[in-house]
């Protein structure tokens, strides 16, 4: 989980009626949901916004395009805990099939950037049909996996549909061109507005189409009537005939190329790239019988967080070489600067413990407390390093001057380490900071521990420093 769930105490329901359907369907189909959500005692407001999304009132709320068929409730909660309890009875009856008309999600915001499924791999090539077989082997082999959960296609389901196939050479005779006859036959079914009117301060267009009697089932089409240049009712059977065929309600574009998105949730407990590295070896065979010009691309969590990655990536090499020079100002040494520079991951000895029994997951937080603890690893070690110096220049051994400066300066960093970590035990009840707070907790204990064992004898080893009565005997012996 690269960024961690919002503590906002609102849920987000959305509900996708099959593409085409009226509005007035999915106004049916959100009062039933309504009357659901309502009926629990978590629920302080609910807000429905339908042939729209609703306003983008947090960064990563995703706006919707209008869509008659879409609809998106905004639930108010009690608290943080009655928002986990009402998400789990939602989700349940969802399961249960209480809203079979719609494809109903419940989803917890979440702090980074939003994406549509956590679990997302997009097909793309050239054939629309190709894509659909391709798209469809990959929804097998991932609707396979317990841990997911609703995996779907975001073209849809194909529906049947009426083409009208035109007879070219009649239209010639009659005086239309293909052109023609579909503004005329749109205008008659969907409308085409022909004026406006002024309603106050604003304009309305007035819009003029068929009556019901001609719109409303295919025997009364094929009777509707276009008019030819010269002012001639023609019957639409005349100039031609309706072909049945199944087509894709809705076609997507990624890059400007035809894209299928096989998508998915994951279940409660599980994070999203735990689920894709699951999947990825099972779909390795698919994507290796790819046909040419076809391709398969991992999307969701797993490609913000590999953006993420590359992002702090380019920083890494400018970071690090700022830290050797800054530490090279410091100790004038380019053998003590790597020296240095080598305990900075001892804190991973603590973090990473710390993350797993504390169920905390590896994220973009997490990545920044480590940067952030390899600094304090490394300024411990700076004062040890300086403090070692110093009682050499004041006439110690090197040997003398390793002991003494860690015995004096152990209680200082241990005292300062244990105030960080104090300080950071109220941002662990942070969702965001939270997996933060508990690396530097951590590797700040257990590395400040570590750089007190572990740093003077890499000082020793480092400088070739012994013991005073080993060098004794060495010279007794020679």
């Amino acid at each position: 989980q690269f960024f961690p769930n919002s503590d906002r105490t609102e849920l987000t329901v959305e509900v996708n009626l099959p593409p085409g359907s009226a509005f007035a369907a999915t106004d049916r189909s959100v009062k039933n949901i309504e009357k659901a959500i309502l009926a629990e005692p978590e629920v302080k407001v609910v807000t429905s916004y339908i042939g729209q999304g609703a306003p983008r009132f947090i960064l990563p709320l995703n706006p919707e395009l209008p869509n008659p068929a879409f609809a998106q409730i905004v639930v108010l909660t009690k608290g943080s805990s009655a928002r986990d309890a009402l998400k789990i009875k939602l989700r349940r009856i969802i399961a249960q099939g209480a809203f079979p008309e719609a494809r109903v999600r419940v989803k917890q915001y979440v702090f980074g950037p939003p994406v549509p499924f956590p679990v997302l791999f997009r097909v793309m090539g050239p054939d629309i049909n190709e894509l659909r077989r391709i798209a469809g082997a990959a929804r097998a082999i991932m609707a396979e996996n317990p841990n997911l959960r609703d995996v779907h296609l975001d073209w849809g389901e194909r529906t049947p549909s009426q083409r009208l196939a035109l007879d070219q050479d009649r239209l010639r005779l009659l005086g239309l061109t293909p052109k023609e006859s579909g503004l005329q036959l749109q205008a008659i079914l969907n409308g085409a507005p022909t004026t406006q009117m002024r309603d106050g301060i604003r304009s309305v267009d007035v819009v003029v189409r068929g009556p019901g009697s001609e719109r409303h089932g295919l025997e009364n089409i094929a009777n509707v009537s276009l008019t030819s240049i010269d002012g001639r009712s023609i019957p639409l059977s005349q100039i031609g005939h309706f072909e049945s065929r199944m087509e894709d309600p809705l076609l997507k574009r990624y890059n400007r190329e035809p894209c299928i998105a096989v998508q998915g949730d994951v279940v409660d407990g599980v994070q999203p790239p735990d689920v894709t590295a699951q999947i990825l070896p099972k779909l390795a065979k698919l994507k290796a019988a790819l046909p040419a010009g076809y391709r398969m691309e991992t999307g969701g969590s797993v490609e913000e967080s590999m953006k993420a990655d590359t992002a702090l990536g380019l920083l890494f090499p400018p970071m690090i070489l700022l830290m050797l020079i800054f530490i090279m100002l410091q100790v004038r040494s380019f053998a003590t600067m790597f020296m240095v520079f080598a305990t900075a991951p001892l804190g991973l000895v603590g973090a990473v413990p710390t993350l797993l029994i504390c169920h905390q997951p590896f994220g973009f937080n997490a990545i920044l407390g480590l940067i952030g603890l390899a600094g304090i690893i490394m300024r411990n070690t700076l004062i040890l390093v300086d403090q070692i110096r110093h009682d050499q220049a004041a006439g110690l051994s090197d040997y003398d001057a390793i002991v003494e400066s860690t015995v004096r300066r152990a209680r200082p960093v241990v005292l300062t380490a244990v105030a960080a970590m104090l300080a950071f035990i109220p941002l662990t009840f942070s969702s965001f900071w939270g997996s933060m707070a508990y690396v530097l907790i951590g590797g700040v204990g257990v590395g400040t521990v570590l750089t007190l064992l572990f740093l003077p004898a890499l000082y020793a080893i480092w400088f070739k420093v012994k013991q005073p009565d080993a060098v004794t005997e060495e010279g007794a012996l020679t």
